[in-house]
């Protein structure tokens, strides 16, 4: 390269200009004239030396001041030479990280794709293994369901019995007990089958199968149950035919004997409420005969018993059944017969009784057991002015109304004997005269107790209470619809001191408003 001469960079003509514009502005500043001769000259010398030195020191500090520029610019070029390198550093730094980047990114990874294709490997082994432990456990499950399914139609052969059936059931039972042997034999050695979804399959419907036969089979064993128990129900029928029919004979010869079940060796002091219980059912059933009675004379006679039992009942009473009412005319006959039971004379006005109370005691225990041997018609016409025979024509004549009587026998002539102290010998009156013999008998026996027995009886409308009621129909307690209420009382209910013998009522869903009250 060619060198570049100093002139070049600074002309001496511009050196020589800055010079004389120096020296102007020293005399300028000095006072110095150009017009002092030698002297002048001479100082203009010493000034122009003094320029020079000047102008040298001033070069000299240019030079200075150019080197440490040129100090300086050299040592920011090197700055920005190193920051340049830095920058190039980082720089290649930076390429050189992307290429390892990249390098890694085009690499192979051996090592990661060996680790994931071993843990797929173990997934996928761990799911098999499911599978087939799934598939065993269902073949498990349908081997344990044909051991149920066997084992029930072993016992359902076994009555009635069935040789076959008990060898088939037998023979399925052990095939399955080596079934499920040998299944614990598999999952002991890991030996698992190689298509479980198939087998799981199979196994579910094999299951539901031997599911399916044991309800076939307890379907067959419950339609047999069912045919024995209709068997029975028909055998126990016709025994309970056998002991009514027995039974109602039986009631017949005790009301022709005129006897009751209580012990003839009975003592006053050994009273007891059982006794009275006795004659009062014995009382009732009398009653239940005599109506039975008075309703087939009615329905002999034409009358209406609808309208008859809504004369009794006001026709505010909705009966369950059509033959319910007769509990309507059973409760007309007790409201009679019972009528002033409370009283110990029992409406007998002229009847003159003790006025202690043992001598009562007394004398109503006495005339109990001199009633009880008799029959009613025997006892009438040896004891027509007895106080039994006086209640007998008070009764009769307060229940039995004339048209009834005429409507029955076509005359009045049973009403003219009972009312001239006579008793007829009709079957009417005979089964009259036995139910008020038990009705008699039973307030003998009433006040025959310290303190005597208090009859009592529930309202119509009243609530159902277990405790002093019982419903003569069942129907009652079967509907949902309302709660039940006492449409009447049948048969009045007593009290003996602490003992309570409910009294009978006939339950009804509502008691209806009668349109003849209303207008």
């Amino acid at each position: 390269m060619d060198s570049v001469s100093r002139s070049a960079v600074t002309p001496s003509k511009s050196r020589l200009a800055r010079t004389i514009a120096k020296v102007l502005h020293l005399r300028t500043v000095t006072g110095i004239a150009p017009v002092d001769g030698i002297q002048k000259g001479n100082s203009q010398e010493i000034g122009i030396q003094k320029v020079n030195y000047q102008e040298i020191g001033v070069q000299k500090g240019k030079s200075q001041e150019f080197a440490v520029q040129k100090a300086k610019s050299q040592e920011i070029g090197i700055q920005k030479i190193k920051s340049k390198e830095n920058g190039y550093q980082k720089f290649k730094s930076q390429e050189i990280g992307i290429q390892k980047v990249q390098d890694d990114r085009n690499a192979p990874a051996p090592k990661v794709r060996v680790s994931l294709s071993q843990s797929f490997e173990k997934n996928n082994d761990k799911l098999q293994e499911r599978a087939a432990l799934e598939a065993l456990l269902a073949k498990l499950f349908a081997s344990v369901s044909s051991v149920k399914a066997a084992y029930a139609e072993l016992q359902y052969a076994q009555t009635p019995y069935d040789a076959e059936g008990i060898r088939a059931a037998d023979h399925t039972v052990v095939n399955e007990l080596k079934n499920l042997s040998e299944l614990k034999r598999c999952f002991l050695k890991k030996e698992f089958d190689p298509s479980p979804e198939t087998t799981f399959v199979l196994a579910e419907i094999e299951e539901q199968k031997s599911v399916l036969k044991t309800y076939e089979i307890m379907g067959k064993k419950l339609e047999s149950q069912v045919r024995l128990k209709d068997s029975e129900v028909i055998f126990l029928g016709e025994k309970l035919q056998e002991a009514n029919k027995q039974n109602k004979l039986l009631e017949k010869r005790v009301y022709q004997s005129g006897q009751l079940y209580v012990p003839e060796n009975l003592h006053l002091s050994g009273l007891s409420p059982s006794h009275f219980i006795t004659v009062l059912r014995h009382t009732v059933k009398s009653i239940r005969i005599f109506v039975r009675m008075m309703m087939d004379e009615m329905k002999s006679a034409g009358w209406d018993i609808h309208s008859a039992a809504n004369s009794i009942d006001g026709g505010e009473v909705v009966y369950w059944k059509e033959d319910h009412k007769c509990f309507a005319f059973e409760h007309f006959v007790c409201r009679e017969m019972f009528d002033a039971f409370q009283h110990p004379n029992f409406s007998l006005p002229n009847e003159l009784l003790p006025d202690k109370k043992k001598q009562q005691q007394q004398l109503f225990f006495e005339r109990f057991t001199e009633l009880k041997p008799w029959k009613a018609k025997e006892y009438l016409s040896r004891n027509p002015k007895s106080a039994f025979a006086k209640f007998c024509r008070v009764k009769y004549l307060r229940l039995i109304h004339p048209k009834m009587e005429t409507s029955f026998a076509g005359d009045l002539n049973q009403r003219n004997l009972v009312n001239a102290g006579e008793f007829p010998s009709t079957n009417f009156f005979s089964l009259f005269a036995d139910m008020a013999k038990r009705v008699w008998l039973l307030h003998l026996l009433a006040f025959s107790f310290n303190p005597e027995a208090a009859i009592f009886q529930v309202s119509k409308g009243c609530r159902f209470s277990e405790v002093y009621m019982e419903s003569v129909v069942e129907e009652a307690f079967l509907s949902t619809a309302s709660e039940p209420v006492v449409g009447f009382t049948v048969v009045p209910g007593f009290r003996l001191g602490k003992t309570v013998v409910q009294c009978q009522v006939y339950l009804t869903s509502q008691l209806q408003s009668n349109p003849g009250k209303q207008r």
